[in-house]
């Protein structure tokens, strides 16, 4: 889709209406509930230690708290972390070269989208998750080699021998562990819920409301075109289905303001640039406007609770 200059969008009257008012009520109105509902929630929902006794995560009776060893261990304690590093790597190679591949021809006004947002923010996550995952596996290696170290020292416990405090060691370790890691892991989480939320919004507006438009003005789909709005669920589902993350529903509010800072940016934008809308439905002269602001700030709610559904899935399949 092109971006026109158009004339009109920083006069008062374009934004002193009752439809911007009601926009408005749509998107800063969730906002501030998210706000209130990540205050009340987040703290105490937030741990970086590590379940005692159940260093594999495969419980049926896992809460929803967040644990260092969930950012990088695979849903399958049979799976070695080494595979889940190796796929992240190869998923943010290849975000990483589709943003430079579009930034180079277009520029950086692919920032005036929010699937080039979304996109971004997927390539982020896998950035991030490959340095987590490189440094899970050197901890499953420590692990390893502690597991064959008492094995070996556990038979001669009968014959007195004090066995190391191993246990003592470990608890020095998980405490150093979460002092360090707590706010990589804790972005790291808020960063995949975001992503997944907004994964499902843009690609399912786009094939289901942007492209049939489209389709109508003959329009020549590109490689990068089905590269942007196809590749990042495609990635993220797949990484999902590896991962070990939990998907503690009160971190919708992220994806809530995701959304509304990009709207927000929209606006700011526009009262000062006369530039098009990136997408129809945002173009607050249009007398459904309001309804169209509605309609998409309710698809956040099967957006978000289709990848909820999928990560449950996925605990019950891997328990």
């Amino acid at each position: 889709m092109k971006f026109q200059n158009v004339a009109g969008f920083t006069s008062l009257d374009y934004w002193l209406n009752w439809r911007v008012f009601l926009c408005a009520v749509w998107v800063i109105t969730p906002m501030i509930v998210s706000l209130f509902v990540i205050w009340k929630c987040e703290d105490s929902s937030v741990k970086t230690q590590r379940r005692n006794g159940n260093d594999t995560g495969d419980s049926e009776h896992d809460d929803d708290n967040l644990c260092i060893d969930d950012a990088w261990r695979p849903s399958l304690k049979q799976i070695h972390p080494g595979w889940l590093l190796g796929f992240r790597i190869l998923a943010f190679c290849f975000l990483l070269a589709s943003n430079i591949v579009r930034l180079a021809f277009r520029g950086w006004r692919i920032y005036y989208y929010y699937t080039q947002w979304t996109f971004s923010l997927i390539a982020i996550y896998f950035g991030m998750g490959s340095l987590l995952s490189v440094y899970g596996c050197f901890q499953y290696k420590k692990q390893m080699r502690t597991r064959v170290t008492a094995d070996q020292l556990g038979n001669d416990a009968e014959n007195g021998i004090r066995l190391p405090l191993i246990k003592k060691e470990n608890e020095k370790r998980k405490s150093s562990d979460s002092k360090t890691l707590r706010s990589c892991v804790h972005l790291f989480q808020i960063i995949f819920q975001m992503s997944a939320g907004a994964a499902v919004l843009t690609d399912s507006i786009y094939w289901t409301v942007i492209f049939p438009f489209l389709s109508l003005q003959d329009y020549e789909m590109s490689f990068m075109t089905v590269n942007l709005h196809t590749s990042n669920l495609v990635l993220l589902l797949c990484d999902t289905t590896l991962n070990r993350l939990r998907f503690p529903l009160f971190r919708f509010s992220y994806f809530i303001l995701w959304t509304g800072s990009f709207v927000i940016f929209q606006w700011i934008l526009h009262v000062f640039v006369s530039v098009g809308w990136p997408y129809p439905f945002l173009d607050l002269s249009m007398r459904m406007a309001p309804l169209w602001y509605l309609l998409v700030a309710l698809l956040h709610l099967p957006s978000y609770g289709f990848y909820a559904i999928f990560v449950r899935i996925r605990q019950k399949l891997t328990t």
